[in-house]
């Protein structure tokens, strides 16, 4: 088991895999990950900027994965109102940059109104976006869970690239979300 343990390791090394983490969250285990992300940028990344754009997508996906979430197709109806919040992060350092990827459960009948506003955001050049954000902003209108889809708006910002995403249906109820962030170093 240590042999097999110690070859995962080795090889997310190879793929320069700077954090990857699955399972449920908190507003602790979001600091203690941000603090890691912090800590290895130091010793990775040279340039302050890129440090502060890496670091601000992260915190941002971490807080999506947070709020923004289902118990998933396997949990009991009665956990359907108040899950624990779980999800999947992985941060690689590669050649070109940094990919922030982060994937979670949520409803099914949120997924056509997550892409449309994902669309949105990926058709609008940067000058638009930060229009769109103010707006956004200015308008007041918020979820259940306080967003009024600032975050993803702000990530797209600061990556200063297009949000690659997908939606894997589990059943009528629910759909698993992945979101992949490239910011250029």
């Amino acid at each position: 088991m240590l042999d097999r343990i110690k070859d995962l390791y080795d090889e997310m090394e190879k793929q320069r895999v700077m954090l990857s983490f699955k399972g449920s969250l908190s507003p602790e285990l979001i600091t203690a990950l941000l603090g890691l992300v912090e800590g290895k940028m130091e010793h990775i990344e040279k340039d302050p900027r890129t440090r502060k754009k890496v670091f601000n997508v992260v915190m941002e996906c971490l807080q999506n994965l947070y709020h923004h979430h289902s118990k998933g197709p396997s949990g009991p109806p009665e956990d359907q109102e108040h899950p624990e919040p779980n999800g999947v992060v992985m941060i690689a350092h590669m050649p070109q940059g940094y990919s922030v990827l982060t994937g979670n459960f949520m409803a099914g009948n949120e997924v056509e109104r997550l892409k449309g506003h994902l669309d949105r955001i990926n058709s609008l050049p940067p000058d638009q976006l930060r229009e769109f954000y103010r707006e956004t902003l200015a308008d007041g209108n918020y979820s259940r869970s306080g967003g009024g889809g600032l975050g993803m708006i702000d990530i797209a910002r600061k990556s200063g690239g297009k949000l690659e995403y997908g939606f894997v249906p589990l059943d009528k109820d629910s759909a698993f979300f992945s979101l992949n962030v490239n910011v250029p170093s």
